[in-house]
């Protein structure tokens, strides 16, 4: 059974129109995954989050270890019926988690001890305790456990994990397989694979070679965006993208600044995640079709106008850039909602435009308006808040 197929190439960048199918719903590709870290896209409902034109969401392992613990999901249900989402869910490893937020990780052949931040607790990951909490939390992309490493930590400790990565990898790919064999193939979950290799170029394309190598569902890119300057991002991804094969989806982790998404589709990425949306909008920090502004500015006191009178999302159909000033200046709830459902929205918007003028073949001209209008724009925004650790 094929679960993915590429309907259309670009003919002038490597951007590619496709269909992921999973056992919950087919994703229409390039997608970008909203980030429900512990079962909720915060502030949103999922109907919320299904009306900003999300298809796919994104939940976290390590999180949803800790709280609320596997053994509520095995009493009340899986994740989609836990969280009320009916589509498909990817939950990501943990990888990146344990090295961002938690205390006293120690990492070994075997897998990772750590402390959760929360209480202390110690737990511990392996390849194989890794699938069995996916399994048990129902979802539908399953990642397996990587190594992940910062900017600038030594090479011989860039060279650890790549290795390390790569015998999880088999480990979590023999042990998926003997937990699944007996699944119908359309409703088994999928399996994707992370390719890693630190910053260098020569180790990225290793690593996804190796990842390419195995029978896995997808290929996933981790370790960037993790403090590196944007060219070197850039740079490295192509490396990455270069070995992979066309017939499986690419999907970067943790990325999603509006201008990064059409950089990466036109490399040729396939599904993206990153908290930075709903971050943001909770910040006040709002795209829109002139760049990232901030709500709070006093400019937008008086504004009768919506953020963005070009968005069709909930907020700007019926509220003014003076409401959501004064709920942020009020610090009421409502404006994380409101400002949360305009950003995803805009990034949705984003995501389609991609996808019409990949069919079109046109992806070079509207990359280029986008770029040109979004990033001169966006150049002038001071107040970017950092994200917090552990979320992407």
């Amino acid at each position: 059974m094929t679960r993915f197929t590429v309907l259309k190439h670009d003919t002038t960048t490597r951007a590619r129109l496709g269909l992921l199918l999973t056992r919950r719903g087919p994703v229409h590709t390039p997608a970008f995954m909203p980030v429900g870290t512990q079962a909720t896209v915060k502030s949103l409902t999922p109907e919320e989050v299904r009306a900003t034109g999300s298809e796919i969401i994104l939940a976290n392992t390590y999180h949803l270890l800790l709280r609320p613990g596997p053994a509520v999901f095995e009493a009340v249900g899986d994740l989609h019926t836990f969280m009320r989402w009916d589509g498909p869910i990817l939950t990501d490893s943990g990888g990146f988690q344990v090295f961002s937020l938690a205390k006293l990780r120690t990492v070994s052949e075997q897998g990772v001890t750590f402390r959760s931040h929360i209480d202390g607790s110690l737990h511990e990951l392996t390849p194989e305790t890794v699938i069995d909490l996916q399994l048990v939390f129902g979802s539908d992309i399953i990642m397996p456990l990587d190594d992940v490493v910062g900017y600038g930590e030594p090479e011989s400790r860039q060279v650890e994990a790549m290795q390390r990565t790569h015998r999880w990898l088999s480990r979590a790919l023999d042990y998926f397989v003997a937990r699944t064999m007996s699944s119908e193939p359309a409703s088994r979950p999928l399996l994707f694979g992370i390719a890693q290799g630190g910053f260098r170029a020569e180790r990225r394309r290793t690593s996804a070679e190796f990842v390419a190598s195995l029978p896995l569902d997808g290929i996933a890119i981790g370790g960037l965006s993790v403090g590196e300057p944007k060219q070197e991002l850039y740079a490295l991804l192509q490396a990455s993208l270069d070995p992979l094969p066309e017939d499986r989806p690419r999907y970067l982790m943790g990325v999603g600044a509006p201008e990064d998404l059409w950089r990466a589709v036109s490399l040729g990425v396939d599904l993206f995640d990153c908290v930075l949306p709903t971050r943001l909008a909770r910040h006040g920090a709002l795209f829109t079709e002139n760049g990232r502004i901030d709500i709070l500015a006093v400019r937008f006191k008086f504004q009768r106008e919506p953020v963005d009178p070009c968005c069709d999302c909930y907020t700007c159909q019926h509220y003014s850039a003076a409401y959501l000033h004064h709920l942020f200046r009020a610090k009421e709830l409502l404006a994380y909602r409101l400002a949360t459902i305009h950003n995803l929205r805009f990034i949705q918007n984003q995501m389609a435009r991609m996808r019409t003028a990949i069919a079109e073949g046109t992806f070079a001209q509207a990359m280029e308006a986008f770029l040109t209008r979004y990033g001169n724009a966006e150049a002038g925004y001071a107040g970017e808040p950092l994200l917090y650790e552990g979320e992407r």
